[in-house]
């Protein structure tokens, strides 16, 4: 029951890589673990089989990205799809102003998402309303920033730094106001690095566009910071290219190309999870997963690793019984 990362191609949607891999591994029981825009790239992590089960834990990570911010045009989908809503000559925004902006994002618990999104309004999905003419924002959300790097800013894209590589984050502004410490996602400018494909710039005269290094609390829409970020500079923008360079703790260096994904090894649950681990005998695991209680020493949510090292359950606290099974897993799936 593997998980896989991919690394999502510019211009798919995630409904369509989980399309390609059910054809490419052979079932149907292909589901991914947060959802990746269109023209956006990098990390999408696949579960299959039993694995599926994982979802609603995999998908509670951070994220962490790369986000190019175009100031000076907008858009009514916050992203370079277009088509262009606003224009404004962004021609003296500067490094330090960009960076002077970010600050106060540290300490929101809550953000507005984009009209064109996934989230259901009245049993509708946002998008759908907004494609007919109904451009309205749903209510805001919880949402949050762990850090925020600038790394750098030009009038001309081609001036901005072309590739990157996972690097130990030097400058990044955190929640603490300390810098990042090393870990996965933080890609930085690298001459050595490889490079992304970002969607074609939009027409716009005066434009200034910044890249930065976010890592995000999970539901964080990156195109509404771009919008966000714009408003505090008192300008129009838009997100004009966007890389997902980990997804908890599995960084973009690990994922495969959509093309390979039929030959590429899995991911061990164990790490995509990254829960407190509770190691028991074949015994307990047994019981555990024949719908018994045993005792167990639990303080607080963790995985239930069996003799072998396979992943048996996910387990909270519980006072009355000892513990709550989260989700179970065939032994040996």
């Amino acid at each position: 029951m593997p998980i896989y990362c991919v690394d999502k191609p510019l211009g798919l949607s995630s409904h369509d890589v989980v399309a390609h891999a059910r054809r490419s591994l052979g079932t149907r029981r292909v589901g991914h673990a947060g959802t990746l825009d269109p023209l956006a790239t990098g990390v999408l992590l696949l579960l299959t089989h039993e694995a599926t089960k994982l979802s609603q834990f995999v998908t509670g990570h951070d994220k962490s990205y790369l986000a190019w911010v175009t100031f000076g045009v907008s858009t009514p989908t916050l992203d370079a799809e277009g088509p262009v809503a606003a224009t404004a000559d962004a021609s003296a925004l500067d490094g330090e102003a960009v960076r002077s902006a970010l600050p106060p994002f540290l300490s929101l618990s809550e953000q507005r998402p984009p009209a064109y999104s996934a989230i259901k309004r009245g049993g509708e999905r946002s998008y759908a309303a907004a494609r007919r003419g109904e451009v309205e924002e749903p209510p805001p959300r919880p949402a949050g920033y762990r850090s925020i790097e600038l790394l750098a800013v030009a009038a001309d894209r081609a001036q901005l730094p072309q590739r990157f590589a996972p690097t130990v984050a030097a400058g990044a502004t955190t929640g603490q106001g300390a810098t990042e410490e090393p870990g996965p996602g933080r890609w930085r400018p690298d001459k050595r690095g490889r490079s992304f494909q970002l969607p074609p710039p939009l027409p716009g005269e005066h434009t200034v566009t910044a890249v930065l290094g976010l890592r995000v609390k999970a539901g964080t829409y990156v195109r509404a910071f771009a919008r966000d970020l714009g408003l505090a500079l008192g300008l129009p923008a838009h997100l004009s290219g966007l890389v997902r360079t980990a997804s908890g703790n599995i960084d973009l260096s690990r994922a495969t190309q959509l093309a390979a994904l039929s030959q590429a090894r899995g991911i061990d649950l164990r790490e995509a999870i990254d829960l407190p681990e509770l190691i028991v005998d074949d015994a307990t695991a047994t019981a555990i997963v024949q719908g018994r209680r045993p005792p167990l020493d639990l303080a607080e949510r963790s995985a239930v690793i069996g003799p072998e090292g396979e992943l048996v359950a996910v387990i909270d606290p519980d006072e009355e019984r000892g513990f709550r099974v989260a989700r179970v897993f065939s032994r040996g799936a």
